[in-house]
């Protein structure tokens, strides 16, 4: 029997030695104890388990943690490295193309052009890449960010894509968020530029608008622009994802994928609704700044 019951039990009934106490009493006591015994060993490996279970849990979060981080300095070193040599061959082919254009055969004019194309396409396409890799390894500073202040830096770097579609952007005044302003120019610069590219028939129209939606803001940018799928609408985020043909709309299909991780790294979220033929709206939640 439990020392510690049979001595609670025994002050309890006022007698002095175990024996004194009832032998059912005794019995239930003992099966109590018994079970007590177990319950708690049962508690014990539980407990063991668990704290196996979270140890390696947290090493293999380390571990996972340690390779995007191998991966993401590989695409930064890689990105970085590529430029040069392909910023010769670039410029080697651009002067073929401009010394001895017209003095060779058709057939040269051509794949010099197809070279000079590829290597300003690869270029982009690097630059992208690069991009993409330091949102990964940049820390955001996250401070009160201007929207509206953010919105006029992203159209002023989209001044000549808006003025050569002839587009019209239409805003309000936007909210201050928590961002960073840099990583924010750039997601607004992407989103802005994505309606303007994918446009249809008419010249593009984007209207960007703001709504409280309580300790955050749903920021839109909608356009009049082609519409994506349904089934494309989350495919659309991921890297090197493209729905049409190079020759149609350019692009390497990293814009988006780099909006979609500037928003997750600062804790929101971005989706968007659309109809095929008549336009998209990218909605994007992000942290509101604390009232003054």
């Amino acid at each position: 029997m439990n020392k510690l019951l049979s001595r609670q039990l025994r002050r309890h009934l006022g007698v002095e030695r175990e024996e004194d106490i009832p032998a059912e009493l005794r019995e239930f006591i003992q099966a109590v104890a018994t079970t007590y015994q177990q319950n708690d060993a049962d508690r014990q490996m539980v407990q063991r388990s668990l704290e196996l279970t979270s140890k390696e849990l947290n090493d293999r979060n380390q571990e996972l943690a340690r390779s995007n981080a191998d991966l993401r300095q590989f695409a930064y070193v890689v990105s970085h490295d590529l430029q040069e040599p392909l910023r010769s061959i670039t410029g080697y082919a651009q002067l073929l193309a401009r010394r001895y254009k017209g003095q060779l055969d058709p057939r040269a004019d051509q794949l010099i052009e197809g070279t000079v194309a590829g290597s300003l396409r690869m270029q982009g396409f690097i630059r992208d890449l690069l991009a993409y890799s330091k949102i990964g390894v940049e820390r955001a500073q996250l401070v009160p960010a201007d929207m509206s202040t953010i919105r006029d830096h992203a159209l002023e770097n989209l001044a000549a894509a808006i003025e050569e579609a002839s587009a019209t952007i239409e805003s309000g005044d936007l909210p201050v968020v928590v961002g960073d302003p840099n990583q924010l120019v750039q997601l607004m610069q992407n989103l802005i530029g994505n309606a303007i590219k994918f446009r249809g028939a008419d010249p593009p129209r984007v209207r960007i608008s703001a709504e409280r939606d309580g300790p955050r803001w749903r920021l839109a940018v909608s356009d009049n622009g082609i519409g994506i799928a349904e089934n494309a609408r989350e495919r659309i985020f991921h890297i090197f994802q493209r729905l049409h043909a190079i020759d149609a709309y350019p692009g390497n299909g990293i814009g988006l994928a780099i909006a979609s991780r500037i928003v997750e790294r600062h804790d929101g979220r971005i989706w968007i609704e659309s109809e095929l033929g008549r336009g998209t709206t990218f909605f994007v939640s992000l942290p509101a700044a604390p009232d003054p």
